[in-house]
């Protein structure tokens, strides 16, 4: 692989991680529940892409992205499940005190 290609990789991954960062943090507070949940769906996806390049991984260093990758992407969707939980758990009636 050569360096451009990394470079430019690179620099897509900190533009795309700004952009996103940016747009999560502007979206109003009674959205994001719902928000949760389907990037909890788009993390699941990308663990199954990163578990896919680990297994394939024909290079050390395919190998190494391809782990790094699952690890993330697992964080991320075990994260996500439990903040959507908690989240919901908000919005169920409380019981009455006796």
């Amino acid at each position: 692989m050569s360096t451009e290609i990394v470079i430019t990789s690179l620099f897509i991954f900190a533009l795309s991680g700004l952009l996103g960062f940016e747009l999560i943090r502007r979206i109003p507070k009674l959205l994001h529940t719902p928000l949760m949940a389907l990037t909890n769906a788009l993390s699941a996806i990308a663990l199954v892409g990163s578990i896919v390049i680990l297994g394939q991984g024909t290079t050390t260093y395919a190998q190494v992205l391809g782990f790094i990758a699952v690890v993330c992407s697992s964080i991320n969707v075990v994260g996500g499940f439990i903040i959507t939980d908690r989240m919901l758990k908000m919005f169920k009636p409380r019981a009455p005190a006796a």
